[in-house]
């Protein structure tokens, strides 16, 4: 059988895990990978956030069964130092943990609350050009009644790191429609080298953050600011929107479920299959079942009740609709 590129070529995975919730995602998400991409070559890290001065207690994980589980699934523990961001704006982790990968192989990031679906080494990255999640909806910018549009918050800035911002518009698009403009979730992220792509999202981030161009003096940075300089790094780096062909990630390869209400709600019926298959082994169900939403949703079968609210073939367009369904049902949990 002829390799896939991405058989022939090595990458490792990131997710970041501490104390708390992403430590029992991250054990799910290590569970997925090894059941449904078996032929993974490279390394499965996760990255865990140390004790100090930006975090009020301490992240790392403690729980032994957590880690002995993780351990077992070949996972490798990988410690980093926030340094900028820390509890005040923990979606920083994923920026800063870039700095502790190896630096000679490509990386894909993962948000922790992801499950593999399908087979990793199918897909065809082509690290040399960065790319990130599709999956989202219009979150930022805001632009208010009387304030700059969509084109003038962008382009200042693409005009703030000296890039072209002509050659990152979608020009099937409608003027000032959100979806022209380079926007990103960023519940995934792949690119070649994890040193140089930390350090651009680093300081594109740490830059908007202290100096906003003056268009951006109405428009909320937390919890955007990744989302908002990550297509930035990527359009510096040569990548963009279709650096992926559709149909792998976020989709048949792997779903950014983010909240286990919302994974019953809209997934597909394959995504719940597998929660339940990484899910069942004796070993796996005594450590996740220390997690509420875990327990509730999965194991005392709360989430086919949320399932049951839902036509997955004609849900309501707006996740926000989704969520007010499942709290007026007595469902919703994070």
């Amino acid at each position: 059988m002829t390799e896939t590129p991405a058989q022939r070529q090595s990458f490792n995975i990131l997710i970041v895990g501490q104390s708390g919730r992403l430590q029992y995602e991250a054990l799910l998400f290590a569970a997925s990978l090894r059941q449904c991409s078996p032929q993974f070559r490279g390394k499965l890290f996760v990255a865990v956030p140390q004790a100090g001065p930006n975090w009020s207690s301490d992240p790392e994980i403690r729980n032994i069964a957590v880690l002995d589980a993780l351990e077992r699934l070949g996972v490798t523990i990988l410690p980093f130092q926030s340094d900028v961001f820390g509890e005040t704006y923990p979606q920083g982790n994923k920026i800063e943990a870039l700095f502790a990968l190896p630096p000679d192989a490509p990386f894909v990031f993962f948000d922790t609350d992801t499950l593999i679906t399908g087979d990793i080494t199918g897909v065809p990255f082509d690290f040399e050009r960065p790319g990130a999640s599709l999956r989202c909806e219009g979150t930022w910018p805001q632009p208010t009644l009387y304030g700059p549009r969509h084109d003038r918050i962008w382009k200042s800035l693409y005009d703030k790191f000296g890039l072209d911002f002509q050659s990152s518009l979608d020009t099937t698009q409608p003027d000032d429609h959100w979806r022209r403009f380079l926007y990103f979730n960023a519940g995934y992220f792949f690119a070649a080298r994890p040193q140089e792509f930390a350090r651009r999202f680093l300081d594109y981030a740490v830059a908007i953050r202290d100096d906003p161009p003056p268009e951006l003096i109405c428009q909320s940075l937390d919890p955007w600011l990744d989302q908002i300089a990550l297509p930035l790094v990527i359009h510096s780096l040569g990548g963009g929107r279709d650096a992926l062909p559709s149909g792998f990630l976020d989709g048949s390869v792997s779903c950014h479920y983010r909240m286990f209400p919302l994974l019953y709600a809209r997934e597909s019926d394959h995504v719940v299959d597998v929660l339940h298959s990484v899910a069942a082994p004796n070993w796996i169900k005594k450590v996740l079942k220390g997690h509420d939403p875990i327990k509730r949703m999965v194991y005392q079968r709360r989430g086919e009740k949320v399932r049951a609210l839902f036509n997955r073939d004609a849900l309501p367009r707006r996740e926000q609709m989704i969520r007010n369904r499942i709290k007026s049902a007595g469902f919703w949990m994070r």
